[in-house]
């Protein structure tokens, strides 16, 4: 972001979509939590797809090096040696 000076904006992640559950699941993991899930099964659709387009971005050269998991222990590592 340091060489870019475009006014039209750039979605920054990694382009790969997840569903509810596999957030859940791998926020359970990161977290080390171990109990159950439940699901509204009163809307089986779930939620729509949000992926971002980040196409611009990736014509840039740039491309995540962190996956999403990584990305959540790191942050969720931050927060317990910060939270005291």
């Amino acid at each position: 972001m340091k060489n870019y000076s475009g006014e039209i904006f750039l979605n920054v992640g990694t382009g790969k979509d997840i569903t509810i559950l596999e957030l859940a699941q791998t926020l359970a993991r990161v977290i080390g939590w171990h109990g159950s899930l439940t699901f509204n099964t009163s809307k089986p659709d779930g939620m729509p797809r949000k992926v971002m387009d980040i196409s611009r971005l990736s014509s840039l050269g740039w491309s995540a090096k962190t996956d999403f998991e990584s990305g959540l222990l790191q942050a969720y590592e931050w927060y317990l040696a910060k939270a005291v």
